[in-house]
Protein backbone atom coordinates (compact mmCIF):
# COMPACT_ATOMS: atom_id res chain seq x y z
CA UNK A 1 0.00 0.00 0.00
CA UNK A 2 1.34 2.87 -1.32
CA UNK A 3 -1.18 5.84 -0.02
CA UNK A 4 -0.12 7.56 3.27
CA UNK A 5 3.20 6.45 3.09
CA UNK A 6 6.08 9.31 4.29
CA UNK A 7 8.98 9.97 2.27
CA UNK A 8 11.33 7.75 2.28
CA UNK A 9 15.39 7.85 2.57
CA UNK A 10 16.62 6.56 -0.99
CA UNK A 11 19.30 3.78 -0.06
CA UNK A 12 22.12 4.65 -2.60
CA UNK A 13 21.04 0.89 -4.48
CA UNK A 14 17.48 2.33 -4.90
CA UNK A 15 18.78 5.79 -6.54
CA UNK A 16 21.69 4.14 -8.60
CA UNK A 17 19.14 1.17 -9.75
CA UNK A 18 16.54 4.13 -10.66
CA UNK A 19 19.46 6.15 -12.56
CA UNK A 20 20.28 3.20 -14.67
CA UNK A 21 16.75 2.18 -15.13
CA UNK A 22 15.91 5.10 -16.49
CA UNK A 23 18.95 6.02 -18.21
CA UNK A 24 18.69 2.53 -19.87
CA UNK A 25 14.83 2.48 -20.79
CA UNK A 26 15.22 6.45 -22.51
CA UNK A 27 18.46 4.99 -24.59
CA UNK A 28 16.72 1.71 -25.69
CA UNK A 29 12.68 2.01 -25.37
CA UNK A 30 12.22 -0.97 -23.55
CA UNK A 31 13.72 -1.75 -19.77
CA UNK A 32 16.41 -3.87 -18.72
CA UNK A 33 16.39 -7.02 -17.49
CA UNK A 34 18.34 -8.44 -13.95
CA UNK A 35 21.30 -8.78 -15.82
CA UNK A 36 21.38 -5.40 -17.64
CA UNK A 37 21.01 -3.75 -14.11
CA UNK A 38 23.82 -5.79 -12.35
CA UNK A 39 26.22 -4.97 -15.11
CA UNK A 40 24.90 -1.59 -15.40
CA UNK A 41 25.31 -0.70 -11.19
CA UNK A 42 27.59 -3.94 -10.19
CA UNK A 43 24.70 -4.81 -7.55
CA UNK A 44 24.20 -7.91 -6.46
CA UNK A 45 20.62 -9.79 -7.70
CA UNK A 46 19.37 -9.46 -4.00
CA UNK A 47 20.19 -5.51 -3.95
CA UNK A 48 19.09 -5.00 -7.12
CA UNK A 49 15.55 -6.83 -6.51
CA UNK A 50 15.49 -4.78 -2.87
CA UNK A 51 15.71 -2.00 -4.84
CA UNK A 52 12.96 -2.29 -6.94
CA UNK A 53 10.68 -3.00 -4.00
CA UNK A 54 12.00 0.43 -2.49
CA UNK A 55 11.37 2.33 -5.55
CA UNK A 56 7.83 0.57 -5.58
CA UNK A 57 6.94 1.50 -2.53
CA UNK A 58 8.21 5.47 -3.41
CA UNK A 59 5.95 5.39 -6.77
CA UNK A 60 8.78 5.24 -9.17
CA UNK A 61 8.53 1.92 -10.70
CA UNK A 62 5.95 -1.39 -10.79
CA UNK A 63 7.36 -4.55 -10.72
CA UNK A 64 5.99 -8.12 -10.21
CA UNK A 65 7.42 -9.02 -6.47
CA UNK A 66 5.97 -12.53 -7.37
CA UNK A 67 8.26 -13.07 -10.36
CA UNK A 68 11.42 -14.83 -9.83
CA UNK A 69 12.98 -11.67 -11.63
CA UNK A 70 11.26 -9.28 -10.32
CA UNK A 71 9.49 -7.99 -13.71
CA UNK A 72 9.72 -4.46 -14.14
CA UNK A 73 6.18 -3.31 -15.80
CA UNK A 74 6.56 0.26 -15.09
CA UNK A 75 8.87 2.96 -14.59
CA UNK A 76 6.72 5.99 -15.69
CA UNK A 77 6.50 7.52 -18.24
CA UNK A 78 7.33 4.44 -19.35
CA UNK A 79 5.55 0.97 -19.71
CA UNK A 80 7.10 -2.52 -20.53
CA UNK A 81 3.84 -3.84 -22.11
CA UNK A 82 1.54 -2.62 -25.09
CA UNK A 83 -0.19 0.68 -23.39
CA UNK A 84 -2.77 2.94 -24.75
CA UNK A 85 0.06 5.59 -25.54
CA UNK A 86 2.76 5.06 -28.13
CA UNK A 87 5.54 7.41 -28.40
CA UNK A 88 7.31 8.08 -31.63
CA UNK A 89 10.85 9.86 -32.03
CA UNK A 90 12.54 11.13 -35.52
CA UNK A 91 9.31 9.02 -37.08
CA UNK A 92 10.36 5.60 -35.14
CA UNK A 93 8.80 4.19 -32.46
CA UNK A 94 10.51 4.04 -29.11
CA UNK A 95 7.90 3.13 -26.71
CA UNK A 96 4.69 2.41 -24.80
CA UNK A 97 4.09 5.45 -22.54
CA UNK A 98 2.25 4.97 -19.15
CA UNK A 99 -0.47 6.91 -19.47
CA UNK A 100 -2.40 10.04 -20.92
CA UNK A 101 -0.89 12.02 -18.30
CA UNK A 102 2.64 10.54 -19.01
CA UNK A 103 1.95 11.28 -22.88
CA UNK A 104 2.03 15.18 -21.68
CA UNK A 105 4.70 14.32 -19.33
CA UNK A 106 7.30 12.56 -21.34
CA UNK A 107 8.86 15.19 -23.54
CA UNK A 108 9.80 16.75 -20.33
CA UNK A 109 12.54 13.84 -19.38
CA UNK A 110 16.26 15.09 -19.81
CA UNK A 111 16.63 11.92 -22.47
CA UNK A 112 14.35 14.06 -24.75
CA UNK A 113 15.57 17.37 -24.27
CA UNK A 114 15.20 19.46 -27.79
CA UNK A 115 13.42 16.30 -29.77
CA UNK A 116 9.69 16.80 -30.94
CA UNK A 117 8.18 13.13 -29.57
CA UNK A 118 4.76 11.92 -31.42
CA UNK A 119 2.97 10.59 -29.21
CA UNK A 120 0.28 8.13 -31.06
CA UNK A 121 -3.04 7.27 -29.44
CA UNK A 122 -6.50 6.33 -29.67
CA UNK A 123 -9.97 7.62 -27.99
CA UNK A 124 -10.72 5.15 -25.55
CA UNK A 125 -14.56 5.23 -26.62
CA UNK A 126 -14.28 4.09 -30.12
CA UNK A 127 -10.45 3.82 -30.82
CA UNK A 128 -10.15 6.45 -33.43
CA UNK A 129 -7.00 8.03 -33.14
CA UNK A 130 -5.66 10.25 -31.12
CA UNK A 131 -2.14 11.55 -31.45
CA UNK A 132 -0.42 14.39 -29.62
CA UNK A 133 2.92 16.36 -31.26
CA UNK A 134 5.03 17.59 -27.87
CA UNK A 135 8.54 19.46 -27.61
CA UNK A 136 10.17 20.41 -23.97
CA UNK A 137 6.66 20.06 -22.77
CA UNK A 138 4.86 22.34 -24.70
CA UNK A 139 2.06 20.24 -27.06
CA UNK A 140 2.78 21.51 -30.43
CA UNK A 141 -0.21 20.12 -31.99
CA UNK A 142 -2.57 18.12 -31.61
CA UNK A 143 -5.12 15.80 -34.23
CA UNK A 144 -7.77 15.76 -33.43
CA UNK A 145 -7.92 19.49 -32.00
CA UNK A 146 -8.08 19.58 -27.81
CA UNK A 147 -8.74 16.00 -27.17
CA UNK A 148 -9.68 15.63 -23.22
CA UNK A 149 -8.12 13.29 -20.71
CA UNK A 150 -10.21 11.00 -18.82
CA UNK A 151 -10.00 9.35 -15.51
CA UNK A 152 -12.28 6.77 -14.37
CA UNK A 153 -11.05 5.65 -11.09
CA UNK A 154 -11.50 7.76 -8.21
CA UNK A 155 -7.97 9.35 -6.11
CA UNK A 156 -9.50 6.69 -3.36
CA UNK A 157 -8.94 4.13 -5.12
CA UNK A 158 -5.19 5.12 -6.97
CA UNK A 159 -2.09 3.56 -6.12
CA UNK A 160 -3.27 0.87 -3.60
CA UNK A 161 -0.59 -1.27 -4.32
CA UNK A 162 1.28 -0.28 -7.35
CA UNK A 163 0.42 2.54 -10.17
CA UNK A 164 -0.84 -0.05 -12.56
CA UNK A 165 -4.65 0.25 -12.01
CA UNK A 166 -4.61 4.16 -11.75
CA UNK A 167 -2.61 4.56 -15.30
CA UNK A 168 -4.93 2.40 -17.10
CA UNK A 169 -8.13 4.26 -16.06
CA UNK A 170 -5.93 7.75 -17.70
CA UNK A 171 -7.25 7.27 -21.36
CA UNK A 172 -7.43 10.16 -24.72
CA UNK A 173 -10.88 11.03 -25.29
CA UNK A 174 -12.23 12.65 -28.47
CA UNK A 175 -14.41 15.33 -26.21
CA UNK A 176 -16.75 15.20 -23.48
CA UNK A 177 -19.55 13.43 -25.52
CA UNK A 178 -16.86 10.44 -26.56
CA UNK A 179 -15.85 10.36 -22.60
CA UNK A 180 -19.89 9.77 -21.60
CA UNK A 181 -20.00 7.10 -24.07
CA UNK A 182 -17.01 5.74 -22.91
CA UNK A 183 -18.33 5.70 -18.96
CA UNK A 184 -21.47 3.68 -20.65
CA UNK A 185 -19.11 0.88 -21.90
CA UNK A 186 -17.46 0.71 -18.74
CA UNK A 187 -20.21 1.01 -16.47
CA UNK A 188 -18.03 3.74 -14.21
CA UNK A 189 -18.19 7.88 -13.92
CA UNK A 190 -15.14 9.81 -14.25
CA UNK A 191 -13.47 13.11 -14.06
CA UNK A 192 -12.27 15.57 -17.33
CA UNK A 193 -8.73 17.14 -17.84
CA UNK A 194 -8.06 19.60 -20.56
CA UNK A 195 -4.45 18.98 -21.85
CA UNK A 196 -3.48 22.09 -20.71
CA UNK A 197 -4.90 21.08 -16.57
CA UNK A 198 -3.23 18.08 -17.55
CA UNK A 199 0.21 19.66 -17.62
CA UNK A 200 -0.51 22.13 -14.65
CA UNK A 201 -1.17 19.18 -12.77
CA UNK A 202 2.22 16.73 -13.82
CA UNK A 203 4.26 19.54 -13.55
CA UNK A 204 5.33 19.41 -9.88
CA UNK A 205 6.84 16.17 -10.34
CA UNK A 206 8.21 16.46 -14.36
CA UNK A 207 10.39 19.32 -13.10
CA UNK A 208 12.82 17.49 -11.00
CA UNK A 209 11.79 13.73 -11.91
CA UNK A 210 15.23 12.26 -13.92
CA UNK A 211 16.84 15.71 -13.89
CA UNK A 212 17.67 15.20 -9.97
CA UNK A 213 19.62 12.23 -8.65
CA UNK A 214 18.19 12.62 -5.50
CA UNK A 215 14.48 13.24 -6.56
CA UNK A 216 11.90 12.15 -3.68
CA UNK A 217 9.84 9.48 -3.32
CA UNK A 218 6.01 10.14 -3.61
CA UNK A 219 3.09 9.54 -1.53
CA UNK A 220 -0.40 9.12 -2.76
CA UNK A 221 -2.75 11.07 0.11
CA UNK A 222 -6.22 11.13 -1.87
CA UNK A 223 -7.72 14.62 0.12
CA UNK A 224 -4.09 16.72 -0.79
CA UNK A 225 -5.08 15.14 -4.80
CA UNK A 226 -8.31 16.30 -4.34
CA UNK A 227 -7.39 19.91 -3.52
CA UNK A 228 -5.36 20.31 -6.14
CA UNK A 229 -7.70 19.06 -8.61
CA UNK A 230 -10.46 21.39 -7.59
CA UNK A 231 -7.74 24.08 -7.53
CA UNK A 232 -7.31 23.73 -11.38
CA UNK A 233 -10.47 24.03 -11.77
CA UNK A 234 -11.85 20.04 -12.83
CA UNK A 235 -15.45 19.02 -11.98
CA UNK A 236 -15.15 16.66 -9.28
CA UNK A 237 -18.88 16.22 -9.32
CA UNK A 238 -18.93 12.81 -10.79
CA UNK A 239 -17.12 11.40 -8.05
CA UNK A 240 -19.63 12.94 -5.45
CA UNK A 241 -17.59 15.90 -5.03
CA UNK A 242 -19.52 19.11 -5.94
CA UNK A 243 -18.03 22.27 -4.90
CA UNK A 244 -20.70 22.99 -2.30
CA UNK A 245 -19.13 19.79 -0.51
CA UNK A 246 -16.28 21.07 0.41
Amino acid sequence: MSQYVPRLDWTERALRVRQFVFDFWSESGRPPNLRQVKEGTHLSRRDIVQAYKELQTGIVVVVDQDSPNCDLLKAPPFSAFPSQVEMFIDEKFHSFIGCAHEAVAVSKMPQFEGKEVRLESYCACCLEPVTLWSKEFEITKTQPRNPLVHCATPVWDWVHYDMKSMCDNVNLVIDEEHARRYELQIGRRGILFTLDQVRDYVEPAVGIRGWDYHWPSQSMDPERLIERLRELGIDLSPWGLAEEER
